[in-house]
C-alpha cells in the first residue's frame, strides 16, 4: 500500500451531520444488516452475504482492496448526533463500467432525511477535489424513483441504459458533463 493510500484510508471526512470513515471489518455487522434489508436487495442486488463472517469476507475482498489500490471507496455514514451507523456511501470501480461509479445505500429507517445526499455530495467532492476524477457516474434501476432523484441532485446526466458483467438488468447509467 503507497504511503498515499495510507494516508486516505485513515481519513474522517465530515458534513453538517455526519462522520464518513473508510469501511473496516469492524463493520461486519453493520453490513451484514444493510445488505440483507429488503430495499438494498430489491435495488442494489443479493450479495449472498448470509452471515456475519460472510459480510467480513465482504469488507476484505471487495471494500479494503479498492482502498489499497485507489484510496478511496466504500464509507461508513455515522450520525454526529447519537453515533448510529447509518449507511454506506462510496466511489466504485464496477467492471462493465468505464467511469468510477458513486453508491449510495441507507437502512431504511434513515431515508427521506437528506442523509444519502449530504454523504454523497462530500464522497463526490472528495474524488474531484481529492482525487482528481474527471467524471463520476451512476448506475440504478428503472423503478428506484429516489435514488435517480438524488443522482440528478447531484449533477449526473441520464445518459443510457447498461447491463453490467453476470446480471441481466438494464440499469440506467448517469455521468458528470
Amino acid at each position: 500500500m503507497s504511503l498515499k493510500n495510507l494516508q486516505n484510508v485513515d481519513k474522517f471526512y465530515e458534513t453538517e451531520r455526519l462522520i464518513l470513515r473508510p469501511m473496516s471489518l469492524d463493520d461486519k455487522e453493520f453490513i451484514f444488516e444493510l445488505y440483507n434489508s429488503p430495499k438494498f436487495i430489491k435495488y442494489i442486488g443479493d450479495r449472498n452475504i448470509k452471515t456475519v463472517s460472510d459480510a467480513e469476507n465482504y469488507i476484505k475482498n471487495r471494500f479494503l482492496p479498492q482502498f489499497d489500490k485507489l484510496g478511496f471507496g466504500n464509507y461508513l455514514m455515522i450520525t454526529k448526533e447519537g453515533n448510529h451507523k447509518i449507511g454506506g456511501v462510496g466511489i466504485f470501480e464496477r467492471e462493465g463500467l468505464d467511469v468510477v461509479d458513486i453508491g449510495f445505500s441507507l437502512l431504511e429507517e434513515f431515508e427521506g432525511k437528506g442523509y444519502a445526499y449530504e454523504a454523497s455530495l462530500k464522497v463526490k467532492s472528495i474524488g474531484m477535489d481529492d482525487f482528481g476524477l474527471k467524471k463520476i457516474s451512476a448506475i440504478t434501476t428503472r423503478d428506484n424513483f429516489s435514488s435517480q432523484k438524488l443522482i440528478e441532485k447531484l449533477g449526473l446526466k441520464f445518459q443510457k441504459f447498461v447491463t453490467l458483467l453476470d446480471d441481466n438488468e438494464e440499469l440506467m447509467y448517469y455521468e458528470t458533463e
